[in-house]
């Protein structure tokens, strides 16, 4: 369980890198564009150092409790001896938890970032605009 934690968790963060920096409909923006915003460039340093925090001490957890049972002296394994420590490993898992979070905000400030580089306007039209369709109640 421990390793695929890491692995999970470094999918997580070479899918975050991807989407924040992978052209979208063949519109490239350039990354000095993109950390202007200040929100984006402090989300990206936070979602970077919780990952290798997480991965750091899942890794920590994961090594010893294989090291603690390839060198069991105990030859009934059900024996209830401790092993890794559980807080480490739960910690590390609540923060791959908040990594994949921190991610995800950056996927959506890089949104953002992108439609003012590009100028793109929001399709949906402009706050408070009401059609006459939806004024009546009728549907057309």
């Amino acid at each position: 369980m421990g390793s695929l934690s890491i692995v999970a968790l470094i999918l997580a963060a070479i899918i975050g890198h991807v989407a924040i920096f992978h052209p979208y409909s063949g519109k490239s923006v350039p990354r000095r564009a993109l950390f202007q915003s200040t929100s984006l460039s402090v989300f990206f340093v936070v979602a970077e150092l919780v990952s290798a925090l997480a991965f750091a001490m899942l890794l920590w957890a994961t090594v010893t409790e294989s090291l603690h049972r390839s060198n069991s002296i105990h030859h009934n394994m059900d024996y209830k001896c401790p092993t890794a420590k559980t807080g480490l490993f739960g910690g590390a898992a609540f923060l791959a938890l908040d990594a994949s979070l921190f991610w995800l905000v950056c996927q959506m400030l890089a949104l953002n970032a992108r439609a003012d580089y590009l100028d793109e306007d929001d399709t949906k039209g402009e706050y408070g605009q009401v059609y006459t369709s939806e004024a009546d109640g009728s549907k057309v």
